[in-house]
């Protein structure tokens, strides 16, 4: 099973982070294991999948909170695991708590406060950066956990590319054109510089965030909804704060 790592977040012996990719069980896994239950796979798969998954990173399933991600700004904020419900962004500031985010393509963005220690995950699609959930998600840091821009180390997971995540005008319309490239009728989407410079502009030092260079659409062994469409299954992205 291969785990893309975070090199930003190694400098903490205290946090846990990893990214599960497209791995085949058995032959009859048409997900190539799957960690969401919001595709056709079976219930009982997934479940495997995820103990399989978070086991390797050191934590129990139990412990580990996710959401129903509907493309949205809503925040949550939880102290145990389990389904916080609808959502598009969770922080917990309790530590043993593991936060996972479901990905295909969508940027997913992971944040740790090491004065505070609080940690926060967030998915974030072109929907949910119109809507600015990453902004809004430190906003909500600073205001109830007293998050400064100097103490926050951030990833940004492997997303779709620019090159690759082609979108229509009334897509395109609705963002700044330094992050559109003209493509005959259609336009070019750069969804994760949107969101690095939502990062930046909140006062996050640039050696402070890092930035995955990977594109799901290219990397085959990453799921991707746009190259895979039904037979995407998702990733999960999980980060944890033990101590």
């Amino acid at each position: 099973m291969k785990i893309i790592r975070a090199k930003i977040f190694e400098q903490f012996p205290e946090i846990t982070f990893g990214i599960s990719t497209k791995f085949k069980i058995d032959k009859n896994d048409m997900f190539n294991f799957n960690m969401s239950f919001a595709i056709s796979d079976q219930t009982e798969r997934v479940e495997s999948n995820r103990q399989l998954f978070f086991e390797s990173l050191g934590l129990q399933s139990e412990n580990v909170a996710y959401q129903n991600q509907i493309h949205s700004d809503i925040i949550k904020v939880t102290g145990y695991g389990g389904s916080v419900g609808d959502s598009d962004a969770i922080i917990t500031p309790r530590k043993g708590i593991g936060l996972a985010i479901s990905m295909a393509d969508c940027v997913g963005v992971f944040i740790y406060d090491k004065v505070e220690k609080v940690i926060a995950g967030i998915h974030s699609g072109w929907r949910g950066t119109k809507q600015q959930i990453v902004k809004k998600t430190l906003l909500q840091l600073k205001e109830e956990f007293d998050s400064e821009p100097e103490n926050l180390f951030v990833y940004i997971a492997p997303s779709i590319s620019q090159k690759n995540y082609e979108v229509g005008k009334e897509v395109a319309e609705k963002f700044d054109s330094k992050y559109l490239i003209p493509s005959e009728e259609k336009f070019l989407l750069d969804v994760a510089h949107a969101n690095y410079d939502m990062l930046i502009d909140f006062g996050i030092p640039k050696l402070q965030i890092e930035k995955s260079e990977l594109c799901s659409y290219d990397e085959s062994y990453i799921h991707s909804f746009r190259r895979d469409k039904c037979e995407s299954g998702r990733a999960f992205g999980v980060i944890s704060n033990r101590t």
